[in-house]
């Protein structure tokens, strides 16, 4: 478990090529229906960035000190080539953002960052 930074929420696809390395876990590798409270916590507890489409963590994290810290993905509907294709694109620019933010939103037509 040294080398995880990331977890990726339920609400993601499982396999998946951007997130198919060491510094990456998926909620189901955890515990298959873990509550958002159990998957903040393992963030927390671990110091990982979590991974998700659920508006809940990042409103929680507004509220909160780091770790964990948030990527929100908020794409909308998107089949999953488009998805793949999106994220593939953008997804170095958001690991960047979130190295020195709290939270990055991702939309389909920008990003966003708060410290």
């Amino acid at each position: 478990m040294m080398n995880l930074k990331y977890l990726v929420d339920a609400n993601l696809p499982y396999r998946f090529s951007v997130w198919k390395s060491d510094e990456y876990i998926h909620q189901f590798d955890i515990q298959f229906d873990a509550p958002d409270e159990s998957i903040w916590e393992y963030g927390k507890t671990n110091n990982l960035t979590i991974i998700t489409k659920d508006a809940d963590f990042s409103d929680r994290i507004l509220l909160a000190l780091p770790p964990p810290k948030i990527i929100h993905i908020r794409t909308g509907n998107m089949s999953m080539r488009d998805f793949h294709v999106f994220i593939n694109e953008i997804w170095e620019d958001v690991l960047s953002l979130s190295n020195e933010n709290k939270l990055v939103t991702v939309f389909k037509d920008k990003i966003e960052a708060i410290q």
